[in-house]
């Protein structure tokens, strides 16, 4: 089966519907899908629950998607770099799920795996155990998390063989790999597609079994979040 498309709306096409859950991969605006952002944007999608680490900052990453109100809810650990975000949250626009990060990671790599809850000890006493079973363990009180699935999964890899084994460059790896197996389908944008045998087949991170589709998104700008300066000292 050819996985590979000319470009993300083609790869998205029979995919998207209004109210659907969609995991997407990245650490700030490091391994971002960014093409496939632009694509679901573009499309009109609405009333979407997001699963990221993190939601972008305004108008870059999933930052879009809020700008044009197509996020209905976030299930995220680290929101504070986006200003619209944080309107639409206060404003009671925008329903949002806070997670540890550590525990949010686990709940997709879980639910990918076919685990439907796991116990943890992660924030136990605080408002994210609220709701939540307790159950005591050896003398400690752990909270049940359930494993994460959604309907679709949006990924970013830096280099795929055209089969669709994936390999992740350094921290675009974070998330990305737990979220690709979480998603009913996985949609991957890449940097670059070589001939399948040209990875080594120990260093692919994320087998193609996993993923469904694909598309080549290079060029890429490579984007900061903050840029820190200093003067450069003199001899």
């Amino acid at each position: 089966m050819d996985k590979i498309f000319p470009n993300a709306g083609a790869a998205l096409e029979g995919l998207l519907f209004d109210g659907m859950t969609i995991c997407a991969g990245g650490f700030g605006l490091c391994g971002i899908p960014e093409r496939l952002i632009d694509a679901i944007r573009d499309s009109g999608v609405k009333d979407l629950t997001v699963v990221s680490n993190n939601a972008g900052i305004d108008n870059e990453g999933l930052g879009k998607l809020l700008r044009t109100r197509q996020i209905r809810k976030m299930i995220s650990s680290y929101v504070g770099e986006n200003k619209e975000f944080e309107r639409q949250y206060l404003a009671g626009e925008l329903e949002v799920e806070f997670c540890p990060q550590g525990t949010l990671a686990e709940r997709c790599r879980a639910g990918g795996a076919g685990i439907p809850g796991f116990y943890t000890r992660t924030g136990v006493g605080t408002l994210v155990a609220e709701g939540k079973e307790h159950k005591d363990f050896d003398g400690e009180t752990y909270i049940l998390e359930r494993g994460i699935r959604a309907d679709l999964s949006i990924i970013k890899g830096w280099k795929a063989d055209e089969a669709g084994n994936l390999v992740f460059r350094k921290t675009a790896r974070n998330f990305n790999q737990p979220m690709a197996t979480a998603g009913k389908i996985c949609v991957a944008e890449v940097e670059e597609i070589v001939p399948v045998g040209s990875l080594d087949p120990d260093a692919i991170h994320l087998p193609s079994i996993y993923v469904k589709r694909m598309i080549d998104g290079s060029p890429y700008d490579k984007k900061i979040e903050f840029r820190m300066t200093r003067e450069r000292e003199t001899a």
